[in-house]
Order: structure tokens, then C-alpha cells, then sequence
């Protein structure tokens, strides 16, 4: 993992800004946000389509550089490193978890899970001890040798959180992991991937429309046209499913 430093500044985004030059318009994804994100912290982005989830999500992630501001993680400045320090950074210390899964529908559980081992250089019999270690930790250690199809949409998600967490990152980033899946498996998705960040330490960030992921959240954070509307605390929220308030006197 990296090193970490004082828990209100794990991550660090200042002023970032993203635009993009259309044919006949300018669009301002971002907006010259600002926030601090503590390590181990579990963090919920909201906002309508267009707001600037994605795009935030791609900055975090290393995988877009921003029009101007930046981010900081543990003390290193993203728009500083290479294009192959970029790549090196997002294998090691980011993990992804997509509302699709993005699973290898040829390779078994196991398989989808080693593959990004494989790839950073590990051997595969160690790859392999890894990947079932964690498949035992989300609860499959009796489906390692199943393919995608012959999976729920739970186990998949469950295969696909394994894969995030083989690497041992330091940051997990997921874009509406509970978007396919009905309401009790969303649910068992949202507390396993709160305990395993407990477990790990893990600074957890989701994009998601799911109330449910907001009562397990340190904290909420707010976008509109790209940029922060509010930063809330669980304990500001009156949280139930279908519906989000401000508690009466905040």
C-alpha cells in the first residue's frame, strides 16, 4: 500500500478542472473542485448524469489528466508522472469494480480474478494461491472453477471485487457496483465491500445512485454541472431506501 499520511489527506483535490472542446461547444466537466479524502475513509459520489461522476472517477483513477489543478495521493502529484508511471500506479494502487462486472466470459472465477497478476509479473502458481485467497474472503471459495455464465449477477460482483483486491491496492474505486443486482444482493455487495475496506484499510470511493450504499458512507459528496453542491456526513442524513434528507436541524 502507500504509505499513508494524516487521515484528512490521504487524497488531495485542488482547484481540478476538466474541459472538453466539442465541434460547436465547451464543455466544463469539472469545475475547479476541492476536496480532501482521508485514507480509510468510505466515500459516496452523487449526482445526476452529466454531473461529472465518470469524469471525476477518471481522474482519481489515473486514467485522464485534468485541463488544470490536480490530484495528490499520499504526497505524490498525479499530473507530475509519466504516462508509464501512470499505468504503474493504476496497477498497483487502484483497484476498479464496474456495474457490469467486466469479467472474461472463457475464464473461470479463479482465472478472472489471477489475471491481473499474471500481467504485473507475479508467477502464476503464486498468482493462483492469491486469487483463491481471495475468492474465500467474498465468499466463493466452493465456485473457483466457474465461468461468468455459470454465475449470478451477485457472484460475478463478488468475482469482480476479488480482482480489485488481488493486488492489494491502497484505494478502491466503484462505479455503481450495485446497478445490476436486485435489492437484497445489492445489499449483500454493499456490506461485503464496507467490511472488506474495514478489514484492509482501504480509502473506498463509489459513484452510485444507491441509497443504500449512502448508510455505510463516511461521507456523501454532492455534484452538479461539475461542480461539489454539498459534502455531508452520514450523521448529517436522514438516509432510507427511495429517499435521502438533511436531518432537521443541520
Amino acid at each position: 500500500m502507500l504509505s499513508g499520511r494524516a487521515l484528512e489527506a490521504f487524497i488531495q483535490i485542488r482547484d481540478l478542472s476538466k474541459t472538453y472542446r466539442m465541434a460547436s461547444a465547451t464543455v466544463h466537466a469539472l469545475r475547479a473542485v476541492r476536496l480532501d479524502i482521508g485514507q480509510g475513509e468510505y466515500l459516496s459520489v452523487m449526482g445526476p448524469s452529466g454531473s461529472g461522476k465518470s469524469t471525476l472517477f477518471n481522474m482519481l483513477g489515473a486514467l485522464d489528466l485534468p485541463t488544470s489543478g490536480g490530484v495528490t495521493v499520499a504526497g505524490l502529484d498525479l499530473t507530475s508522472l509519466s504516462r508509464r508511471q501512470l499505468a504503474y500506479f493504476r496497477g498497483h494502487h487502484i483497484g476498479y469494480i464496474f456495474q457490469a462486472y467486466n469479467l472474461i466470459a472463457s475464464h473461470t472465477a479463479v482465472e478472472n480474478v489471477a489475471m491481473p497478476l499474471i500481467f504485473g509479473g507475479v508467477a502464476q502458481r503464486e498468482a493462483q494461491q492469491r486469487a483463491e485467497a481471495i475468492l474465500d474472503r467474498v465468499g466463493l471459495a466452493h465456485r473457483l472453477d466457474h465461468r461468468p455464465d455459470e454465475l449470478s449477477g451477485g457472484q460475478q460482483q463478488r468475482v469482480a471485487i476479488a480482482r480489485a483486491l488481488v493486488y492489494r491496492p491502497s484505494i478502491i474505486l466503484a462505479d455503481e457496483p450495485t446497478g445490476n443486482l436486485d435489492l437484497n444482493t445489492g445489499e449483500q455487495i454493499i456490506q461485503l465491500l464496507h467490511r472488506l475496506g474495514r478489514e484492509d484499510g482501504l480509502t473506498v470511493i463509489t459513484a452510485t445512485h444507491d441509497h443504500k450504499m449512502l448508510a455505510v458512507s463516511d461521507r456523501i459528496v454532492w455534484l452538479k454541472d461539475g461542480a461539489i453542491e454539498r459534502v455531508q456526513s452520514r450523521e448529517e442524513m436522514d438516509i432510507r431506501v427511495g429517499s435521502v434528507t438533511v436531518q432537521e436541524g443541520e
